[in-house]
């Protein structure tokens, strides 16, 4: 059971799969960063009135850009990005050792052993 379990789980369509919901996930986390922390403050700000706001934490409290969450955002995604594709090589390696390893050649039948010894006895 197992060997069946890891005989599925090295599939390339399951691994190719889990990457993508992985990273998927991943750059979710931008997106959503982007709009959130970037784009929409952006929009807003010509609608604030900027004369009045004396203190960074004014123009923090009414939705001033936030730049560092964004780029956090990224970075996440860059070391997500990096450890699976560690893991997709780690993958890959161990399929072409699995790959290398030549199976044993198999019995020839027993005609040809026997077609064999015949041979072998009219050498000597």
């Amino acid at each position: 059971m197992l060997q069946e379990f890891k005989k599925f789980a090295m599939r390339g369509n399951v691994v190719d799969l889990a990457i993508g919901v992985i990273i998927g996930a991943a750059f979710t986390g931008i997106v959503n960063s982007l709009i959130n922390d970037v784009i929409t403050p952006l929009l807003l700000k010509p609608a604030l009135d900027m004369a009045h706001l004396s203190k960074l934490e004014d123009l923090t409290a009414l939705g001033a850009v936030k730049y560092g969450k964004f780029i956090s955002a990224t970075i996440n995604f860059l070391i997500v990005a990096f450890v699976l594709f560690l893991i997709v090589k780690g993958v890959n390696a161990a399929k072409k050792k699995d790959e290398a390893a030549p199976a044993a050649p198999a019995e020839p039948p027993a005609d040809i052993k026997l077609l064999t010894e015949i041979r072998d006895l009219l050498k000597k």
